[in-house]
């Protein structure tokens, strides 16, 4: 959101347009960044590119803390500082990397349970600090001396540097490379050389692509559905419900901070859930539970939208009889001139014929979602660090981060394009066929996504 609010006040060229690219960059960033450091990963100590990648965040950071220097082109700098901060997150790979290297199969879930709730209260955290940053006002305070502002825009980013500074003092400090089998047996670090000699050696044995390729799809879709779900909150309250941009992003942002402490919940329970019944079964049940919640999302009944038609000319009058726009306007009274104007655009011809989703719809899809996703996130992740085994998983991390920043790539521009266009009925439509196709693929691979060490037959699942 700082992002957003802060494209325009610094370079008054930047249109919409621009800013869908400055969003995109982030991704953009980490998905060119994570196989990069994945395979850096695989042949020198973790350490190296962790302590670079954070590096490239915190100058990033601080790049983007003086793009209002420059007398021209600062929509530009701000789109290179964005796309760095992202290409410095492509050491996701590398931390996943290192939990499946240093957990054993037994650890591997309760740890990738932990790093994702860490991730989470990172989600709910930064809505707070931006509320508190915004006290400080758009003008805020200069240090002249070189050159830096201090405003609501700039303090979330001189934040994020400066803990970019402290996780490399801890990585320095604290980080130590670890390394075990799957039975939690200490083997030999493959990417640099140890002197210990009694340590085991890493099992060998050949991966199965099939399911590493499934699961890399599993993976995309995963976040490709919760990207648009996250791109269509704003646009889809504002029309069903006329709340005006001010009162979408008070109320949708506590809706996104309630799905994060949902989601810290649900990854406390998958961690005794997955003892009990397994990844695999996690997955199944997180997708089902995502179809239902989009399945909820579909329009029923006779009640229509809010029609916004303070804006209507008659050369933008959608494809539509006389009859419908008269009662539609009839339905939308006018309001004060000096009011922004709510409600679901009669541009947008769906808004005549397409009836409303009740809030308490949204809110029981948006709980719903809010369940399956970090299920399926985490155990998607999960399964895949233990089909890949004990050796070097940073290649591999690598192209699982990347395939999530497409999906965050693609995700919003797919449900755009088509809830403009057609409405949400054909929209969450397609995307509940997606969830159906994602689980007959599941159901088709569910019996080889199996921990190598299951598979090589050297553990019992």
């Amino acid at each position: 959101m700082i992002i957003i609010t802060s494209v325009w006040q610094i370079d008054q060229t930047a249109d919409a347009s621009f800013l869908g690219w400055v969003i995109a960059s982030f991704s953009l960033g980490q998905m060119v960044a994570s196989p990069i450091f994945g395979l850096w990963s695989n042949y020198r100590p973790r350490k190296e590119p962790l302590i670079v990648s954070i590096f490239i965040s915190v100058a990033a950071n601080c790049l983007y803390a003086y793009v209002h220097v420059p007398a021209s082109h600062n929509k530009y700098y701000m789109l290179v500082a964005r796309g760095l901060v992202g290409f410095g997150a492509g050491n996701v790979a590398v931390i996943r990397s290192y939990i499946s290297g240093a957990t054993s199969l037994q650890e591997r879930t309760s740890s990738m349970a932990n790093a994702s709730a860490c991730q989470a209260l990172g989600f709910i955290l930064g809505p707070v600090f931006q509320t508190c940053f915004a006290l400080i006002g758009e003008k805020g305070v200069t240090w002249d001396t070189i050159k830096l502002q201090i405003n609501m825009y700039t303090a979330p980013v001189l934040l994020g540097a400066f803990l970019g500074v402290l996780n490399i003092i801890l990585i320095l400090v604290l980080l130590r490379e670890h390394r075990v089998d799957d039975s939690g047996r200490q083997c030999k670090n493959v990417n640099f050389e140890e002197a210990s000699t009694d340590e085991a050696q890493v099992p060998q044995g050949n991966i199965d692509q099939v399911a590493v390729v499934a699961t890399n799809v599993l993976f995309f879709v995963v976040l490709f559905i919760f990207a648009l779900f996250e791109t269509i909150v704003t646009p889809l309250t504002m029309d069903m419900y006329a709340w005006t941009r001010e009162q979408a992003v008070l109320y949708d942002g506590i809706i996104l901070a309630a799905l994060g402490v949902e989601a810290v919940i649900i990854f406390m329970v998958i961690k005794l859930l997955s003892k009990k019944i397994g990844e695999r079964a996690i997955l199944l049940g997180g997708l089902i539970v995502v179809w239902v919640g989009f399945f909820i999302l579909l329009p029923w009944g006779n009640q229509f939208p809010k029609i916004q038609w303070e804006d209507l000319h008659n050369n933008s009058i959608p494809n539509t009889t006389f009859g419908e726009i008269i009662i539609a306007l009839w339905k939308s009274p006018r309001e004060d001139h000096n009011e922004e104007p709510t409600g679901c655009p009669i541009e947008q011809a769906w808004c005549l014929y397409i009836p409303m989703i009740h809030l308490a719809q949204f809110l029981t899809s948006a709980a719903l979602i809010g369940i399956g996703y970090p299920s399926c996130n985490v155990m998607s992740y999960t399964l895949y660090s233990k089909i890949l085994g004990p050796k070097p998983q940073g290649v591999y991390m690598g192209w699982l981060t990347a395939s999530g920043s497409a999906a965050r790539i693609l995700g919003p521009v797919f449900i755009s394009q088509l809830y403009t266009s057609w409405g949400p009925r054909w929209a969450f439509s397609l995307v509940c066929g997606v969830v159906v196709l994602t689980i007959l693929l599941l159901l088709v691979v569910y019996k080889r996504l199996v921990a190598f060490s299951v598979r090589h037959g050297r553990i019992q699942e």
